[in-house]
């Protein structure tokens, strides 16, 4: 049996999905994982540390601008150093738009396109599977999954978007359930369908759906199981 993974799950005030993060990363893949708080900066914080995930939620309320706050957390340095360090962290929904504040992702996510709250099942597909997270996904082969958010049009300058294409940073596109990238399946008016991205070096990731929340058999859908799958087969090569 491979060595299990050290995940870290950091809570910032107005998280609501850490819990479910340390469930499906605990209970359901058998890994470690250790719960970190937003104010805790203490020097050997991340020592024993894999992985960091940034869950969903409303950080701070959402004041100012989904994420802003955030991103001036104490723990935020020192995971902003262990990723470029070429440490793993994923950010989902809010951790998606953390991470876009302290551009260790390009882009930013905006009000969606209705000016509305948005909280439905989608379904997206894999843009690459060439990534830590996409390596066990069929890319034609859409997944149920669903969104939970008022702040996910994700937005790029043009010269940026043309480098992510080259680089494959685009993950995930919006589709319909028959894997076509269309503006009805689009839930939020992101460019170009997008629903997440990775950094140039491939070991920061953000997507908008939340995989955590379709994971478990008793949900009746697991189609986000296999991210996390992909994650850890990742880390056992």
């Amino acid at each position: 049996m491979s060595a299990k993974i050290n995940f870290g799950v950091v809570t910032f005030p107005g998280s609501n999905c850490d819990a479910d993060m340390v469930y499906v990363l605990q209970e359901i893949l058998e890994q470690n994982v250790t719960r970190l708080w937003h104010k805790d900066n203490s020097p050997s914080l991340l020592k024993n540390i894999d992985a960091i995930m940034l869950p969903g939620g409303f950080s701070y309320g959402d004041y100012l601008r989904a994420g802003a706050l955030a991103r001036y957390s104490p723990i935020m340095p020192q995971i902003m150093e262990f990723a470029e360090k070429g440490g793993f962290v994923m950010g989902i929904c809010n951790g998606f738009q953390i991470l876009c504040e302290t551009h260790l992702l390009p882009g930013a996510l905006l009000p969606n396109a209705n000016q509305k709250f948005v909280c439905k099942n989608v379904f997206i597909k894999a843009d690459n599977n060439q990534t830590s997270i996409t390596t066990l996904l069929d890319a034609s082969r859409s997944l149920k999954i669903p969104v939970a958010h008022a702040d996910g049009l994700y937005y790029v300058d043009d010269q940026t978007l043309v480098k992510m294409r080259e680089n494959k940073q685009i993950l995930f596109r919006y589709c319909d359930k028959n894997g076509l990238l269309t503006r009805e399946a689009n839930p939020n008016g992101a460019l170009e369908n997008i629903a997440g991205i990775c950094n140039a070096k491939r070991n920061v990731f953000g997507m908008m759906p939340h995989p955590e929340r379709c994971s478990d058999n008793e949900l009746g859908n697991i189609d986000g199981k296999i991210i996390f799958e992909s994650i850890i087969k990742t880390f056992s090569l």
